[in-house]
């Protein structure tokens, strides 16, 4: 016994660490496994991989693991078709239910309790929210459909083919439909070949305000026939819309009114990139395109808008005449009844602004326009 005694002394036996094992990921709510996340035809910035669960949960994945917040944003508003009302209006136990599970690697689609994968280290999460039942019920078919697009090759998806034997517009040919206004014409043609948004965007950069205008209203209408079938053909022209506007070298005269356009004409797809177009606020001769683009957004669905109303309140103020008058139309549309005193100051304002609707231009007093959201504050 001795002997045995020294002899475990001098050689101890070696401990192996337990490690645990990787695994296929799981639904948190039910224990079932789940699909990868995919990412959707969207592409909305920061847009992140969802995936939904059998039981009804949504996902999204955030591969770093440092923005948690937006993963849950993301997972919230999927799960609401992208109906942002929606999902703002919910709360949490009450409408819904959320889990996080860490340790995710979305390149193997595996569970890595260890933190380390085949030399990689893996810091990824999945944030999960299940909705009740009666809004599942709403918004499941939705979600659904959008997941099976991510699933369908481009090529495969509605609006990204050119029929053969349609007929090809020149430049000039579009110009001239835009400037005569032909919308359903020029729609139509959208319809069939997808290379005359080109031409429209190309458009924006007119030096005749009128033709920009124009455009970008065609542009937002032809967008619609895109944002179901074939999405990411949109949001990459956001995208570079977007760019235009960032880069001081870049002509972006009527970039910001297409991305309105866009946003209004297709709020259920592209409403994500209404954020994008308020830190433009700042740069005074952006302002006033801004506003008017919010205001198009707001016109067609004001919830939207509501949460950041009050942040338009002083450019009401503002010594540019376009500014305030925008401002005046963005805010009664809104129905913002603390710009009432605001607006009451400006009806003696006689300053002009140009406002557009329907392929024409209409020249309004800050006054009438103070006038005209006052009168909406009144039936509120």
């Amino acid at each position: 016994m001795e002997n045995e005694k020294k002899l475990r002394e001098h050689h101890p036996i070696k401990q192996t660490p337990v490690r645990e094992p990787v695994s296929k990921p799981l639904c948190p709510f039910c224990g079932l496994p789940i699909a990868k996340p995919r990412e959707l035809a969207t592409h909305r910035p920061g847009e992140m991989p969802v995936g939904s669960c059998s039981c009804g949960a949504v996902y999204a994945c955030d591969v770093t693991g440092h923005n948690l917040g937006a993963a849950f944003i993301e997972a919230l508003v999927f799960g609401c078709n992208q109906d942002w009302d929606l999902a703002w209006g919910l709360l949490p136990e009450e409408d819904y239910l959320e889990r996080l599970v860490e340790h995710y690697d979305y390149d193997s689609h595996l569970i890595v309790p260890e933190g380390v994968y085949e030399g990689r280290r893996v810091t990824g999460a999945l944030y999960f929210v299940r909705l009740q039942a009666d809004i599942r019920e709403v918004t499941g078919p939705g979600v659904q459909r959008k997941l099976r697009e991510a699933a369908t090759p481009a090529a495969d998806r509605p609006g990204d083919r050119h029929p053969a034997g349609a007929r090809k517009y020149s430049k000039r040919e579009i110009t001239q439909l835009v400037k005569g206004y032909h919308l359903e014409t020029l729609v139509d043609i959208a319809r069939q070949d997808r290379r005359v948004l080109g031409d429209l965007q190309r458009l924006l950069c007119s030096g005749d305000a009128l033709l920009r205008l124009q455009a970008a209203d065609i542009l937002g209408r032809a967008a619609a026939v895109y944002a179901t079938g074939a999405p990411e053909i949109i949001a990459n022209l956001l995208q570079r819309l977007l760019a235009s506007v960032s880069d001081p070298g870049a002509a972006s005269w009527g970039a910001v009114d297409a991305m309105g356009e866009i946003i209004a004409n297709a709020p259920a797809t592209f409403a994500g990139y209404i954020p994008q177009l308020y830190p433009f606020l700042e740069d005074k001769t952006l302002r006033p395109r801004v506003l008017r683009a919010l205001g198009r957004i707001a016109g067609v669905k004001p919830g939207l808008l509501q949460r950041a109303a009050l942040q338009f309140l002083t450019f009401l103020r503002d010594p540019d005449p376009e500014t305030r008058g925008y401002a005046a139309w963005l805010l009664g549309i809104l129905k913002t009844e603390a710009a009432r005193e605001d607006l009451k100051g400006l009806l003696d304002d006689r300053q002009v602004v140009a406002v557009y609707h329907n392929g024409a231009i209409d020249e309004k007093t800050v006054g009438e326009l103070a006038a005209a959201a006052l009168d909406l504050l009144a039936g509120a």
